[in-house]
C-alpha cells in the first residue's frame, strides 16, 4: 500500500511497516495521549531494529514508497 494508505491503517489503530525496512520487526505506531500525559498531541513512533520507541518523522523514500504493509 502507499504512504496515505498507510496512514489511515495508522488512524485505525494498526501498527505499519515497510518490506524495504531491514530490521527485524521495524514498524511504527500512533500515540494518542491520554490527559495526564505530558506529550498532548498525537505522534507517530518507532519501534527500530534495536527495540527502542522513538518519535518518527516519514523520510521522502518514505512517503513515495508502495511497500507499507499492517500488521
Amino acid at each position: 500500500m502507499d504512504f496515505g494508505d498507510a496512514l489511515k491503517k495508522l488512524k485505525e489503530g494498526f501498527l505499519i511497516t515497510r518490506k524495504g525496512w531491514n530490521g527485524k520487526d521495524m514498524h511504527i505506531g500512533l500515540i494518542k495521549p491520554e490527559e495526564s500525559n505530558k506529550m498532548t498531541l498525537p505522534y507517530i513512533f518507532m519501534y527500530t531494529a534495536q527495540c527502542d520507541l522513538v518519535p518518527w518523522l516519514a523520510s521522502q523514500t518514505d512517503i513515495l514508497a508502495d511497500d507499507w504493509e499492517a500488521i
